[in-house]
């Protein structure tokens, strides 16, 4: 089997080790990345629901940075979200803040019951910007 290409973003290596999974992986042209919440550095929730949903986005953006990718890179998202009647339009306004314009890339979200104590969770892929012609 071949090695992994794993991309960690800055200091958070030593919580995905502890937690045994990698934040995202390089593969055949793309970028995926494992679902991101708003955890503080001990791993934590962020108590407030905006403030949480932020976290996991600035999560992101330091591992799709890190990888040399924005947002703009990116072709999928799925969101997981604890309760989504009632928490739906609070988590889709912050969206906007870190999105871009369109065209928004694909969209999955699903409606979940537990989230290791989180309420928002998103994992993408993105295409890596030097397999963009490709």
């Amino acid at each position: 089997m071949a090695t992994r290409d794993v991309v960690f973003p800055p200091g958070r290596r030593a919580l995905y080790e502890r937690n045994r999974y990698s934040p995202a992986i390089r593969s055949n042209g793309f970028l995926f990345v494992s679902g991101q919440v708003g955890s503080l550095d001990d791993g934590s929730p962020e108590p407030g629901l905006q403030a949480q949903v932020r976290l996991a986005f600035d999560h992101l953006q330091a591992i799709l940075a890190e990888a040399g990718c924005t947002f703009e890179d990116v072709v999928d998202v799925t969101v997981f979200i604890v309760d989504p009647a009632s928490k739906f339009e609070a988590i889709w306004s912050v969206v906007p803040e870190y999105w871009g314009a369109a065209p928004h890339p694909t969209l999955t979200a699903v409606g979940v019951t537990w989230l290791y104590g989180f309420d928002f969770e998103i994992k993408v892929i993105a295409r890596l910007p030097d397999a963009a012609g490709a």
